[in-house]
């Protein structure tokens, strides 16, 4: 208590100096005034501390530090962002959305660095929706709920653990008030459970290769059936997205090689919508069928809550609202194989939940295949049937591995990263171990680093 009233002391006499890493970093070039323009010289600029060797190793900022930050990727400009912001000496550290554009292993990175700024005098506070990176991150966690546009309500800080159960539940015990209907679990195969894997659909691709400038990826054959769902584990840079072109047609193997023709249909990672129209126009002119079905206005379109932006314009679309467009639309696209590449991107926490649920779901019922990139462990463990781990050094020399069960991969995937995961009883969802934590040595010396086993 003594700390929030110094807090708020420092507020009213304007004593704090805050920094913060904004949501929206793709808009960060825009906003950039000045002669110096390039990663090391404005990181350099803003530097009032003595991290900065350490930012620029452990944020993977050298290779790109003589760039212009206008021709940064998405994952770069938020390394950037979060870069720019830690090498600040201030009081109060922002950090909003810091996980979205990498991958597990950039987004661990980006909280050690988080945490790495904590000093007895100063505050960080991060607005995150992956679940996972969450857990890791903090020490007290505050769940915001309301209704989106209209009003909110921030809860009391609670333990880590409390705090991300409460949200899943939708329940707060000690004020014995619910705000969502239904809880949210991660119990595996709870989605698709009475379903059974279709064997009448086996399909499979060749030993192939792929060349694109300096970048080669190698991809082992590989087989897999109806009524499953293979999620593709990587670091970004590894193929993860030409693989599902490859897949798709729209890249063609090295050598003339070719892929057994199968009916696709694909949500691309990049959602640019060139449609004049509303949402309404658009579903009925791509996926008219599908859209007037009752049954896929009950499994698909109303779990994910179009209604709410139906008759909007698609141009004036917020990122998250254009996510569930996009996989509204390739899932209602009649299809043999669907390739989902990063679901979760824009949603928050209880969308991404949602479409996992829905996406597992539709594939299950249909005995159709999904393959899905996902950076979101806690949403790709719920999806993944069995994954395919990409290996090698990104952006030049990588592997995809045969598809394997969701613990082998797992485990092959979080070795390569030096992580240990355990699973909550409470909510069965996967939590990870504090690095050199008692568990995450224990784990590390049996070799299991991800437990799908529930704890008693």
């Amino acid at each position: 208590m003594l700390m929030s009233v110094d807090y708020f002391k420092k507020v009213l006499e304007d004593d704090l100096k805050s920094v913060i890493k904004p949501q929206y970093v793709d808009q960060i070039p825009r906003a950039i005034r000045g002669p110096v323009k390039s990663v090391g010289g404005l990181i350099k600029s803003r530097a009032t501390m003595d991290n900065l060797e350490e930012i620029l190793d452990v944020l993977e900022l050298r290779q790109v530090i003589d760039r212009d930050v206008s021709l940064l990727s998405g994952g770069e400009l938020q390394r950037f962002a979060i870069g720019t912001t830690c090498v600040a000496k201030a009081d109060v550290y922002m950090f909003d959305e810091p996980s979205s554009f990498l991958d597990v292993k950039q987004r661990l990175n980006a909280s050690k660095m988080i945490r790495s700024l904590l000093r007895p005098d100063d505050y960080v506070i991060v607005v995150e929706h992956d679940l996972a990176i969450l857990d890791y991150l903090s020490d007290f966690i505050c769940v915001l709920y309301g209704k989106p546009a209209v009003y909110g309500v921030v809860t009391m800080p609670a333990s880590v653990r409390e705090g991300i159960n409460i949200f899943l539940d939708g329940n707060i015990p000690t004020e014995n008030l619910r705000f969502r209907e239904e809880s949210l679990t991660f119990r595996v195969g709870e989605a698709g459970e009475e379903f059974i894997m279709d064997r009448s659909n086996d399909y499979g691709y060749p030993k192939m290769e792929k060349t694109l400038g300096d970048f080669h990826l190698s991809i082992e054959a590989g087989s897999f059936t109806g009524s499953e769902i293979i999620v593709m584990m990587g670091e970004n840079g590894t193929g993860k997205t030409t693989f599902c072109r490859m897949l798709a047609g729209a890249e063609k193997p090295d050598g003339g090689k070719s892929i057994p023709p199968m009916s696709i249909s694909m949500k691309p990672q990049k959602i640019t919508p060139k449609f004049q129209g509303t949402v309404r126009q658009l579903f009925m002119k791509q996926i008219r069928a599908a859209f007037l079905n009752p049954q896929f206005q009950t499994d698909v379109y109303k779990p994910l809550k179009l209604d709410d932006f139906i008759d909007q314009e698609v141009q004036n679309l917020s990122g998250g609202e254009l996510q569930r467009v996009a996989i509204v639309l390739s899932l209602g696209k009649p299809a043999d194989i669907y390739v989902i590449d990063e679901p979760s991107a824009y949603l928050d926490s209880e969308q991404r939940i949602i479409a996992a649920r829905v996406i597992k779901r539709y594939i299950m019922h249909l005995k159709k295949t999904a393959f899905v990139v996902e950076h979101d462990f806690i949403m790709a463990t719920y999806l993944a049937d069995r994954v395919i781990v990409f290996e090698g050094q990104p952006s030049i020399d990588s592997r995809a591995n045969s598809p394997e069960s969701l613990l082998t991969g797992c485990n092959k995937f979080l070795k390569n990263l030096d992580v240990t995961f355990r699973r909550d009883p409470s909510t069965y969802r996967p939590r990870i171990n504090k690095q050199n934590s008692q568990l995450d040595q224990e784990q590390k010396l049996s070799g299991n680093f991800f437990f799908l086993e529930e704890e008693s």
